[in-house]
């Protein structure tokens, strides 16, 4: 990411990137669609390019929401015993309530700390 020299209000890019702001400014919008990121941003023109957060949101998703459904799910299984049916139509729409508004919650917390930390692809030094 190239040096930002420019002067915009301050906004603290991790709280803004989780409410899906621009990170620099806190204004323009991060995302275009519930996961697809804007080219730049329409308030300050920062370009995007720099955000990349792989895998990393849905890794926490699965590992935070897993175990609490998991924890839930042995737990009325020891306590109550309850058909398999009864499994499906508690922890599916549950499992979709938690993951999906978290994912992109965590992209846009995963994007603010890049854009904080000055996040940038690895590079060798070659002595140059």
């Amino acid at each position: 990411m190239a040096e930002d020299r420019a002067h915009y209000a301050e906004a603290d890019p991790v709280k803004a990137a989780t409410r899906g702001r621009c990170p620099r400014c806190g204004e323009g919008r991060l995302f275009a669609g519930f996961l697809r990121l804007e080219p730049r941003c329409s308030a300050c023109g920062l370009d995007y390019e720099f955000a990349d957060s792989g895998d990393g949101p849905a890794v926490f998703v699965i590992l935070l929401i897993g175990f609490i459904v998991c924890g839930l799910a042995l737990w009325l299984e020891v306590s109550v015993g309850p058909p398999l049916w009864v499994h499906f139509v508690l922890w599916v729409p549950l499992i979709l309530v938690l993951c999906l508004p978290l994912l992109r919650v965590l992209k846009g917390t995963m994007i603010g700390v890049q854009y904080k930390n000055h996040a940038a692809e690895a590079r060798i030094d070659d002595g140059k």
